[in-house]
Formats: C-alpha cells, sequence, structure tokens
C-alpha cells in the first residue's frame, strides 16, 4: 500500500518550535500546510479553486487601499511566539519589504482568512484567539457561501470586536483604512 502526500513526522516529547517547523524540507512541506500551536502541528490541506478566488479579490480589493508604510501578502507565516506558527491567507504588514521566512507577529497590522471546510473551527475561533493573544489589531474573516460574508474585527480590551460586516456580499472598511471588498 502506497501513502501519497502524507506527512509523517514524529512527536516530540517538549513539542515542536517554529524554527523547527521553518527548517522542515519543502518535501515535507509542499503537499500541506503546516502551522504550529502550543508546540503541536496543524496539518491541513492547501485550498482549492473557490478559496483561491475569494484569495484574489482580497488582493484586488485591498492592494489600491494601503497606506503608506504597509503591504499586503498571501500565505506569510506569522511567528507568535516559540511554539506557534500560523499562515494567514493575507497579511497586511506595517513593514514593507522585510525579508524573512517568518513575520514577527508585532509586525502584522491585519491578518485574513478565508474559512475552509477542514479549517471551519480553526479560522473561527482558534485562530481568532490566538492572533488576539498576540496583539494584532485587525482580523478579517471570510465565510464562503451563498452569499459570501465576512465580518471585520478590531482588538479591543484584548479580544477582537466585530467593526464591519459583510452586506449583499460587499463589505466597507473604515478601519484600519478604506476599502471595498466585492465579495461576489
Amino acid at each position: 500500500m502506497r501513502i501519497h502526500n502524507a506527512l509523517f513526522l514524529p512527536p516530540r516529547p517538549d513539542g515542536w518550535t517554529v524554527d523547527e517547523v521553518l527548517a522542515l524540507p519543502d518535501a515535507q512541506t509542499l503537499a500541506q500546510r503546516i502551522e504550529l500551536v502550543d508546540g503541536a502541528l496543524v496539518v491541513s490541506p492547501w485550498p482549492g479553486l473557490e478559496h483561491q478566488r475569494l484569495l484574489g479579490k482580497l488582493q484586488v480589493a485591498l492592494t489600491p487601499a494601503l497606506p503608506a508604510g504597509t503591504e499586503l501578502l498571501p500565505g506569510v507565516n506569522v511567528r507568535l511566539g516559540t511554539q506557534r506558527l500560523l499562515s494567514p491567507d493575507v497579511v497586511i504588514l506595517n513593514c514593507p519589504g522585510i525579508d524573512t521566512v517568518a513575520c514577527a507577529a508585532s509586525d502584522v497590522l491585519l491578518a485574513a482568512e478565508i474559512v475552509s471546510p477542514s479549517t471551519k473551527i480553526q479560522d473561527r475561533v482558534l485562530k481568532r484567539a490566538l492572533y488576539a493573544e498576540a496583539l494584532i489589531p485587525y482580523y478579517l474573516l471570510v465565510e464562503p457561501g451563498e452569499p459570501t460574508a465576512a465580518t471585520l474585527f478590531e482588538l479591543q480590551g484584548g479580544e477582537y470586536a466585530p467593526i464591519a460586516k459583510s452586506d449583499k456580499a460587499e463589505i466597507e472598511l473604515t478601519r484600519p483604512f478604506t476599502a471595498t471588498i466585492r465579495l461576489a
């Protein structure tokens, strides 16, 4: 029996570290997305086409609206301590031009996640809590469907509070900058 695209990594008694995950060979990481939460590997498949289309819409809508001193990048590793590493679908960094394999959470102005069937709970609950704990000022959650929905959260008192919600497959942002994202 042959197993394709499987990831076989031994558990570590003290958990994995960000540096160990970032040092994994490409052959182990190209087939699946690997994130790290409190030393435990979180492995999920790469997103499908609907997800990629939404990602493109986000990039097209947000890039021209970016204020000076920021940069939008898809699929960047974000370090949230020594045993936490997440890869948001989109980040807006407050340090354009940085050259690193993993940005610090303090460099992220906004993290965006597009919910996938295999990551619903992670995107809606776990990542939202981890980004808030890492003090990332804004979190954009996009929910594919009919219609596609989106909510922008702002960090307030250590937790995210919704500050904008989509209406008729469109979301209007006024913070951290002004932008209109058409989701349909």
